[in-house]
């Protein structure tokens, strides 16, 4: 990463403002050169901002791109999802992550995202193992659902072998989904591919937990609107002696991370100081070997865009990032939001939910004057008739009955029209465009 973060690249704007009135993009000037300057003065040494103000801290990189405006509402979703610390034996750093991290820019972010450093004191590695079996158990137990929230699954460990589940094959080291039920039985009734019949147990997948991830649909009555909320874990051992070691073998950066609380800052430093020297490098490797799976298998340049983003402003790119970073704010990619909430409607759709009809309907309300806003022509017209029909099946919901067929129909056409949007201005930019045609070369 040799780029030169000393030099205001001011002069750079005017391709930028070019690229943009070619496709009609409204970009503030000002703004834009404020964020260059600031990029361009970034040090790599002393890289941890603290906002006194709202006690949230993280990257220097990071924060240029976080508002508070919706702080305290993702502290409520916070104290859903997060760990607790156990005193002597576990110590917690939560923090926001993905587009929720990038709120000044995202005006309409995806999902709500939490990433939470988890650090086991424990005489041995299969102690440590054994406790955040506990932990993640206990937690999706007592937060398995509610009036505002549902739990849909639980990575935990790996699959030992080749496993059937239902109509699916299940490769040997691919994370284990757990579903709430199976979470409650211990373990899951499967079987191997010459249809012998196999359980996995919890306690056995506790040996090597590898990903650890929660995931949850959240609903705010006040807003009407619903989310998927996730919390990725990234679990560490530490020994009697002092050392730290990851449970899944790698210490994530903080490249991507707004943490929540200054308390958390001690935790946070201690485990800092374990990041490989290499782990910049590493973290740009593989959002560009995602980037290269969105524009060549699957084709999603939403998702891409996202993840460009993050390499350019990383390596020194500001140009490419400035230009990413005035896309974000467009009134169409709110259709990134849209597509992302219709699959949260289809999760809340389950037999034992305790999600209100009306927050589902409420919801659907949103997507539709969303699209309305958005879009028009044949495209609104298509869009919103998918849609208004998706609530009409939830409008006349009964136990047990799925929206998957409509949803699907729904969630394929915003994406299409999502890929074409971004695709298109991606594109505009030279430079960007010749980055893509690297990657699908």
């Amino acid at each position: 990463m040799s780029a030169d973060r000393t030099t205001v690249p001011a002069a750079d704007l005017d391709r930028i403002i070019e690229s943009a009135q070619r496709m009609g993009v409204e970009l503030d000037e000002a703004d834009a050169l404020q964020w260059l300057t600031a990029m361009a003065a970034w040090q790599t040494s002393g890289d941890i901002a603290l906002d006194t103000r709202s006690g949230v801290f993280g990257h220097k990189v990071v924060m240029l791109d976080f508002s508070d405006q919706d702080l305290a509402y993702f502290r409520e979703i916070g104290r859903l999802v997060e760990f607790h610390d156990q005193p002597g034996v576990v110590e917690t750093a939560l923090a926001l992550s993905g587009s929720a991290a990038q709120s000044k820019i995202q005006t309409y972010p995806g999902d709500c995202d939490y990433f939470e450093r988890v650090n086991i004191k424990a005489p041995t590695r299969a102690e440590a193992c054994r406790i955040l079996a506990d932990l993640m158990r206990e937690k999706a137990l007592s937060v398995e659902k509610g009036p505002t929230y549902q739990l849909i699954e639980v990575k935990f460990g790996a699959y030992p072998a080749d496993i059937v589940r239902g109509d699916r094959v299940c490769k040997a080291g691919a994370p284990i989904a757990w579903m709430p039920e199976e979470i409650r039985a211990g373990k899951i009734a499967a079987a191997t591919p010459s249809a012998a019949e196999i359980a996995i147990g919890w306690d056995d997948a506790a040996a090597e937990p590898g990903w650890c991830k929660l995931d949850w649909v959240v609903a705010d009555p006040v807003r009407g609107r619903l989310a998927n909320a996730s919390n990725m874990l990234d679990v560490t051992w530490e020994a009697p002696d002092g050392s730290i070691t990851p449970l899944d073998g790698y210490l994530d950066p903080y490249f991507q991370e707004v943490y929540l609380d200054a308390d958390s800052i001690p935790i946070f430093s201690k485990l800092a100081r374990h990041v490989s020297s290499d782990a910049l490098d590493d973290y740009v490797t593989a959002l560009e070997r995602e980037t290269r799976k969105y524009v060549t298998k699957d084709i999603n340049y939403g998702k891409a865009a996202k993840r460009m983003y993050n390499v350019f402003r990383l390596t020194g790119r500001y140009t490419e990032a400035a230009f990413i970073r005035e896309l974000f704010d467009e009134p169409a990619t709110m259709l990134y939001q849209v597509w992302s909430l219709i699959r949260t409607l289809d999760d809340c759709c389950r037999p034992d939910t305790e999600i209100s009809i009306e927050n589902l309907l409420a919801q659907a309300d949103h997507l539709i004057v969303a699209v309305i806003e958005a879009l028009e022509g044949e495209q609104e017209v298509e869009i919103v008739r998918q849609l208004l029909r998706l609530r009409d099946v939830i409008s006349r919901k009964r136990s047990g009955e799925a929206l998957t067929a409509e949803a699907e129909a729904a969630r394929q056409r915003v994406i299409n029209i999502v890929n074409n949007f971004f695709y298109e201005r991606l594109t505009a930019l030279p430079e960007i465009k010749s980055y893509i045609e690297e990657l699908q070369g």
